[in-house]
């Protein structure tokens, strides 16, 4: 029976002890992605480094891609270079620029040049290029032949390569003339029913899509948004194929991408964090904003303080000003989820603050006067008082406004001054509506103290 989840890691520690290298071979084969993951977090880094260099190097590989590559990176680093390197070597080419991007220029061209020289060059070539563009993006292993190629060329080098071309994607097949330049496409279908001798630019189809290796993330989502491709091919200035971009990780770039900025809203610096870090490294991703909330938080606090002669003579006050900061501010964080959204698909852009203020203000004066009269109304019920209905009714929809409106255009001012907006947006927004809540609450409070007596 095989080990439940629990004790996966520990099967595998004991097969390294051993040196039952076979059975861990084909123990680590039949386990998920998550489970690989899992077992490699709770072993030691002793038996990590064990178990990569017990296996062949391509069982390695499959390992390194299947973990998040801060992880594998971690592991990778403690390990002799030459072995780093023929493990980095049976990679695809996409997952071999993502994890040596985790390294700085001189530990990965420590192991650049210890891999096999062409790998090398590819390498050093995708690495060159921004990690959220169509070059970052794209991988190196797809079926590409000369137009001058015939059917019968083609066949005869797929079948001498079998072993090589093992891992590529045969959707499609890409046809470039003799100086390397993108021609077209060329179908299976086209390809089977045609003759021995039929030369490929017969039957290739041409003006076929193709982007710049400059091309962002998001012109790659617009693109597989418009057209249902597998993939897209990717050129240089030259008009050279220089790789292709598939559909599926342009998919997981964006979920990446959407994974960091929440991991920075909630203020851990430096996106993706694993409990395997080492301990002040964590503690240190996390100080960043939580102790610049400290000194935003004793100014919020520091408004109910000044007025803790009207909180004290109206304690049911001390109910309803958690309620208005937390809703203003659930308010005002929707508004930045939104721009955040538009600002990452380019619908909006830095300088049309005033355009999103005006269309924020419009949804805040509807939401704030609903969600006023509700508070206000549950404010009357309990105690009796139109007053206290009315104190804690208008600080919330006022709040509510204002929370909205800043929400929606916090982010795009940070932009247009430089500051990443998924990092900076939550924290500000939310003590301003701390603050603000605070200072309207207990402000009509105090002019209507005299209505408020006793309660």
């Amino acid at each position: 029976m095989a080990p439940n989840i629990k004790s996966q890691w520990k099967h595998i520690s004991t097969l390294l002890k051993e040196r039952k290298y076979k059975a861990l071979k084909a123990y680590m084969s039949s386990l998920t992605a998550k489970q690989v993951t899992h077992s490699l977090g709770h072993l030691s880094k002793q038996d990590q480094e064990d178990l990569l260099t017990a296996l062949p190097a391509k069982d390695a590989a499959e390992i390194i891609e299947e973990i998040p590559e801060t992880q594998a990176a971690e592991i990778i680093m403690r390990i002799d270079t030459e072995q780093a390197a023929s493990i980095i070597n049976e990679m695809h080419s996409d997952e071999k620029a993502d994890l040596l991007l985790e390294f700085n220029t001189e530990e990965a061209e420590s192991i650049i040049v210890e891999m096999e020289p062409v790998e090398a060059d590819k390498v050093r070539q995708l690495i060159s290029y921004p990690s959220n563009t169509a070059g970052g993006l794209m991988i190196t292993e797809y079926f590409s032949f000369l137009e001058t190629f015939t059917v019968k060329d083609l066949a005869e080098k797929l079948r001498g390569r079998a072993e090589e071309f093992e891992g590529y994607n045969v959707m499609y097949l890409y046809v470039t003339t003799e100086l390397g330049k993108f021609a077209g496409v060329l179908q299976i279908r086209d390809l089977l029913f045609a003759l021995p001798s039929t030369k490929l630019k017969d039957i290739t189809i041409e003006n076929v899509y193709s982007l710049h290796h400059s091309a962002t993330l998001d012109d790659l989502t617009s693109f597989f948004k418009k057209h249902d491709f597998f993939a897209v091919p990717i050129i240089d200035e030259m008009q050279k194929l220089i790789g292709i971009v598939l559909r599926k990780n342009v998919l997981e770039a964006n979920a990446d991408r959407s994974n960091y900025e929440h991991l920075e809203t909630q203020g851990i610096i430096g996106g993706d964090e694993l409990r395997t870090m080492p301990v002040f490294t964590r503690a240190k991703r996390r100080l960043s904003w939580l102790s610049v909330n400290i000194i935003l938080n004793i100014i919020a606090a520091s408004i109910i303080a000044i007025n803790q002669d009207v909180l004290s003579s109206v304690i049911a006050l001390a109910v309803f000003l958690p309620i208005i900061s937390d809703m203003s501010g659930c308010s005002g964080n929707q508004a930045v989820a939104v721009s955040m959204r538009e600002l990452s698909l380019g619908v909006v852009q830095p300088f049309e603050a005033l355009r999103v203020l005006w269309q924020e203000m419009s949804v805040g004066l509807i939401n704030g006067f609903i969600l006023g009269a509700l508070i206000g109304i549950a404010a009357w019920l309990w105690k009796g008082s139109i007053a206290l209905g009315l104190v804690v009714g208008s600080a919330l929809a006022l709040n509510t406004l204002v929370a909205v409106s800043l929400g929606g255009t916090i982010p795009l001012l940070l932009k247009r001054f430089g500051v990443d907006p998924a990092l900076a947006s939550g924290p500000l927004l939310t003590t301003i509506t701390d603050m603000l809540g605070f200072f309207l609450t207990l402000t009509f409070a105090a002019y209507a103290m005299s209505h408020l007596e006793g309660i």
